[in-house]
């Protein structure tokens, strides 16, 4: 694709049968704001974040990731974006038109080359929003997504050719190869992440937090109401942001994180970092060390609501 056609991320969306209890984490200790609510399907806002909501959740008889959306600057770019997937092959779910959630909007769905289904929208109304003060550890906004796949260069390359995005820096190892490319659409180090897994499914989804102390704050807020912990605190080196994993009540990993990178686009080379040095995941050394019991516990359940779509 010659013009990245993609802002940034606006939500990821999951389904889940215990609605109840992931409601009452997300808008309880996790600290989002239900903002609407409709026939179990709730969305919820983070307080700093002019998007209109960064997860939707929707009760349904299996977990499943739904969709994860991105934002376009203009019904234009959505146009265009549609028709350069169509010519390349990529399946369209529906044709650019109006977004029937909250914003509205002007967008379209499509499947990824694991089977996804993505959601690309321009023209969805802001969201009043606000400063998150001083010690107020709630999530400023959505700062990312991790996608595991079972091709990971397959993805990588399907997600530069069609929706534009760039390699930031890529996480290897001598005994299992490349484990993770982090990509962006932006000068944010990454708003997507894609990791080597057994099979299709959600890897994490990550959260901004105002600052360090906030980040910490938050932190020991979710440990302390006895939510799993799966990894951190502590800070890693591809994008030099802090770190604390846990598992919500469906084991979805969340993570808290602040300070991530922004880079100069124009100067800046990739690095294939050894993820088997420890001050590589994490540069304080304060987090419990990585292991493989810990990366397991990120492969998630298999996603068997995706459309296994054709290699492309």
């Amino acid at each position: 694709m010659s013009a990245r056609l993609l802002t940034h991320l606006r939500h990821v969306d999951l389904a889940v049968p215990d609605y109840d209890t992931q409601l009452d984490f997300y808008a309880g200790v996790w600290g989002l704001t239900q903002v609407a609510e409709d026939s179990g399907i709730s969305f919820l806002a983070a307080e700093g974040s002019p998007e209109q909501y960064v997860v939707r959740l929707r009760k349904a008889d299996e977990k499943r990731l739904d969709l994860v959306s991105y934002g376009a600057a203009t019904p234009a770019d959505v146009d265009t974006l549609a028709e350069e997937l169509l010519a390349g092959g990529v399946r369209l779910i529906s044709r650019p038109g109006k977004v029937d959630t909250p914003g509205g909007g002007y967008g379209f769905r499509f499947f990824d080359v694991d089977g996804r289904t993505i959601e690309v929208s321009a023209d969805v109304g802001v969201r009043r929003h606000r400063k998150v003060e001083e010690k107020e550890a709630i999530p400023v906004k959505l700062s990312h997504v991790v996608l595991n796949s079972p091709d990971l260069n397959r993805t990588r390359a399907w997600y530069e050719r069609h929706l534009g995005f760039r390699l930031s820096d890529t996480l290897s190892s001598p005994h299992m190869g490349e484990v993770m490319h982090f990509m962006r659409i932006s000068n944010q180090h990454h708003s997507m992440a894609i990791a080597q897994g057994p099979h299709t499914a959600l890897h994490h989804i990550s959260f901004e937090m105002r600052g360090l102390d906030e980040y910490l704050r938050g932190s020991g807020r979710v440990i302390r109401a006895g939510h799993r912990k799966i990894w951190g605190p502590g800070r890693h080196l591809a994008g030099d942001n802090t770190f604390t994993y846990f598992l919500d009540p469906h084991g979805n990993t969340v993570e808290y994180t602040t300070e991530l990178e922004e880079l100069d686009e124009d100067t800046w080379h990739p690095h294939v970092y050894d993820f088997s040095q420890p001050e590589v995941t994490d540069q304080w050394g304060t987090a419990n060390p990585m292991n493989e019991l810990i990366a397991k516990e990120s492969f998630n359940d298999p996603d068997r609501g995706v459309f296994v779509a054709p290699p492309v």
